[in-house]
């Protein structure tokens, strides 16, 4: 088995085999004692590897890129064969990973036909399996039609599925762990048919189960991968295959705990996984194929004149991503960009188009690149001149949200310090006010603090661009626009980065809003 040492973000050193180490599933020594100790030194007299066709004198010279499809991108026979024809031009360019997501929709089949069987109705959850089952069945013979090579579909799985209802029906207990080994199986059918088509076309693959070396933590439901045991593993599970010419299939969403449990990676999965592999091999770039072009200037439901961002920075990434924007999930992406890894976001429907990339460089213009919002929200204020001048106001807000576990979009303050605005999710208003009053009951008594006020329905829109950064005027820009379509701003608040303003609104005034300050946006 050939070994790797990782020499950052951007190369890889090979080290000589270690003799009589077995790989995952070969059985032998557990991963983890093969890598303390004996299992770690080098055997006298090895023989070097024979080296992939990708490295030289050490260092990979083609660097890997990973490609990561959605579910709607294997959702159907046509969209599978369409993205195993995508892979293989990437392929053409350079060594390929790929990650595969539960064809659209069985994920949420699956959690049903959970929830069935723990009601104790086993037999509506078996009808969910069988048209699991008769989906991807359907999907292997219209990838025969189309390929002219014979794709079978292996049932196999099913039946340990079938075992797992089975028994939450029995105990009427649908625990976390049990959840996740459940909702497992969506990305374990996928990956094997899309291996399989790309066999059918030609390109050697084989399907991986993440399982074999993604460890997390033992947080069913959003699990956290221990990158210091699992980057080892993903590069001799995965190197050797793409030194050979062969274009691995790796299953997106799930992984395993310390001790060998099914663990799944929580919203946006599979993106998680694919920013690991990058990050774990090194890659040139991770490629996220899903429905969308792209990032756009704004939600076109709200402003139609939207237009593609061909590049964004991530800072403009993570900032559009909290206010609002849907494409990329950011939290799930953040091991690619803490190796600098370039993000590209395409759409599989209609590859032709450039995308998005999302790198440390963004785009060179200045001003406002996009605009987004978050609707469903309350503006809470504290209101008090006794607040003047006295220290720990604030914590103490921040101390009592943090309790409740609420999340507080935005906040501001007035320079007197009179006044504190936060805005937090609507759903939380009642109990995020009554925890206010409670922390503040002294001073509320002594009349330091008026009160504690709400007021909902309220929406957060926020102008982003790294090309804020000091422009002059942009600030005028962004309420001059507003004010001219007459919309009423009830707080402000932008952070010293200065690539981004957001301020709250009347959530009637949401869209009246998005679509004044889009006019500032620079066009592209």
């Amino acid at each position: 088995m050939v070994v790797v040492d990782d020499l950052g973000p951007r190369g890889l050193r090979v080290r000589q085999p270690l003799l009589g180490r077995a790989g995952p599933g070969d059985g032998g020594q557990d991963e983890d004692e093969r890598e303390r100790g004996e299992g770690g030194r080098r055997q006298a007299g090895a023989h070097r590897p024979m080296l992939p066709k990708s490295y030289h004198a050490g260092r990979m010279t083609r660097p890997i890129s990973v490609h990561k499809f959605g579910g709607t991108s294997l959702g159907s026979a046509e969209r599978i064969v369409a993205a195993a024809r995508l892979l293989r031009k990437a392929a053409a360019r350079s060594p390929v990973v790929a990650v595969a997501s539960a064809m659209g929709g069985v994920t949420d089949v699956l959690l049903a036909a959970a929830r069935d069987a723990e009601r104790g109705r086993l037999a509506a959850a078996r009808r969910a399996v069988a048209a699991v089952r008769d989906r991807h069945q359907e999907a292997a013979a219209g990838i025969s039609r189309a390929t002219g090579k014979a794709v079978a579909f292996d049932e196999g799985l099913l039946g340990q599925l079938d075992t797992a209802l089975a028994g939450v029906s029995m105990l009427r207990e649908r625990t976390p762990r049990v959840t996740d080994l459940i909702s497992s199986f969506g990305e374990r059918l996928s990956a094997p048919l899309v291996a399989s088509t790309l066999e059918a076309l030609g390109t050697p693959s084989h399907a991986v189960d993440a399982r074999a070396f993604l460890v997390t933590d033992e947080r069913h439901g959003g699990a956290q991968c221990d990158r210091k045991r699992s980057d080892p593993r993903i590069r001799r599970a995965l190197l050797p295959l793409a030194g050979k010419g062969v274009l691995p299939v790796v299953t997106g969403f799930v992984g395993r705990s310390p001790s060998g449990e099914t663990t799944t990676l929580g919203r946006s999965g599979s993106d998680t996984t694919a920013a690991l592999l990058g990050a774990a091999l090194g890659a040139r770039e991770v490629v996220i194929w899903t429905d969308v072009d792209g990032v756009l200037s704004a939600d076109p439901r709200l402003v139609p004149s939207a237009h593609l961002l061909s590049r964004l920075s991530y800072r403009e990434a993570a900032e559009m991503t909290y206010f609002g924007a849907k494409v990329l999930h950011f939290p799930a992406v953040l091991p690619a960009i803490a190796e600098a890894i370039p993000l590209v976001i395409r759409n599989s429907f209609a590859p032709a188009g450039r995308g998005t990339t999302v790198s440390s460089r963004g785009s060179e213009r200045k001003g406002v690149r996009a605009v987004t919002s978050i609707p469903g929200l309350c503006l809470i204020s504290l209101d008090g001149r006794g607040m003047t001048g006295v220290p720990g106001i604030a914590a103490r807000v921040f101390s009592t949200t943090a309790r409740l576990g609420v999340s507080v979009v935005m906040f501001s303050q007035a320079s007197s310090e009179q006044n504190i605005a936060l805005i937090v999710p609507e759903s939380d208003r009642a109990r995020t006010v009554a925890a206010l009053l409670g922390e503040f009951r002294y001073e509320r008594l002594t009349g330091a603090i008026d009160g504690v006020t709400a007021r909902a329905p309220i929406a957060v829109v926020a102008a982003v661009g790294d090309g804020m950064r000091g422009t002059q005027g942009i600030a005028a820009r962004v309420f001059d626009a507003v004010a001219r379509a007459g919309v009423n701003v009830e707080a402000i608040a932008q952070g010293s980065s200065e690539c981004n303003i957001s301020f709250a609104v009347e959530e009637a005034d949401r869209a009246s809003a998005v679509r004044a300050l889009h006019e500032v946006v620079t066009p592209e």
